[in-house]
């Protein structure tokens, strides 16, 4: 399937409370579709498409749901026009994105697999959607920064927590180093807090830089799988060069918690 560049064809998009992404554009022909395409990995073919029917609506424009069902697989899926069968799929760009039912998504329950979809602006102006889908959830809530620790509150989408539940910060590429605290719960049974002293990170004295990555474990280790913390249930897509946290010098390392790529937390302890 070949790809018209250069485009300037553009949709206007709406999420509704369900999850629901409706998207409108002025009428191409009678016989276009919209295309989402997974964006593969670098250096990997690409193998996921979804097509949608695009259909008259009452202002002259046509229309292209995507429903809730089924969920979009964990990824950066492109949007794009087929004008006619057999014709190149062409990019496109923004028009007016109504995300005002994401900013507050938080607040509700979300039940096990946790899907999340975000239409946002690409890098280089087009308009894509960012997808997430995970057994379950940790939502960030609240982060308070201090020089020497931090104290995170946060919810459980998807689980519930269980007696003898930890945080575990997991040194990437440590070779199975953990390191485990316990959450303090909240009385609705879903959230919950703990403080992680940055003093810990760096007792070792290591050198160069380290990042810890933050999951809970909802129950004893051998029956559950740890749950990745991260905040993803909102209408900002891309999180890490947004939301900044400030730095700290302990023991001769710059520690700075951060969202990953993915809006996941972890910690990155720097000494140099």
């Amino acid at each position: 399937m070949g790809t018209a560049s250069g485009t300037n064809l553009r949709t206007d998009c709406a999420v509704d409370a369900d999850g629901r992404i409706t998207f409108a554009l002025q009428r191409p022909s009678a016989t276009a579709q919209l295309l989402l395409r997974l964006r593969p990995k670098k250096g990997q073919p690409e193998n996921t498409l979804h097509a949608l029917d695009l259909e008259p609506a009452e202002d002259g424009r046509l229309r292209a749901v995507l429903d809730p069902q089924p969920a979009l697989a964990e990824g950066r899926w492109d949007v794009y026009l087929i004008p006619e069968p057999g014709a190149p799929r062409q990019r496109l760009r923004p028009g007016l994105r109504d995300l005002r039912t994401l900013v507050d998504g938080r607040r509700s329950d979300r039940q096990t697999p946790v899907a999340v979809r975000i239409p946002y602006v690409t890098k280089d102006g087009y308009l894509a959607v960012r997808a997430w889908l995970r057994p379950a959830h940790a939502e960030v809530e609240d982060v308070d920064i201090t020089d020497r620790s931090m104290t995170v509150r946060a919810r459980l989408h998807g689980a519930s927590p269980a007696e003898g539940a930890t945080v575990r910060l997991r040194l990437r590429g440590g070779g199975g180093t953990v390191l485990t605290l316990a959450p303090q719960p909240e009385d609705d049974g879903r959230g919950f807090r703990f403080t992680v002293e940055y003093g810990e990170l760096v007792a070792d004295g290591g050198s160069g830089n380290r990042v810890w990555d933050l999951f809970v474990q909802t129950g004893p280790a051998e029956g559950t799988a740890p749950v990745r913390i991260g905040r993803l249930l909102d209408d900002v897509a891309d999180r890490k060069e947004i939301f900044v946290f400030p730095a700290a010098d302990v023991g001769g390392s710059v520690v700075r918690p951060y969202y990953t790529v993915d809006n996941d937390l972890s910690i990155l302890a720097d000494r140099t």
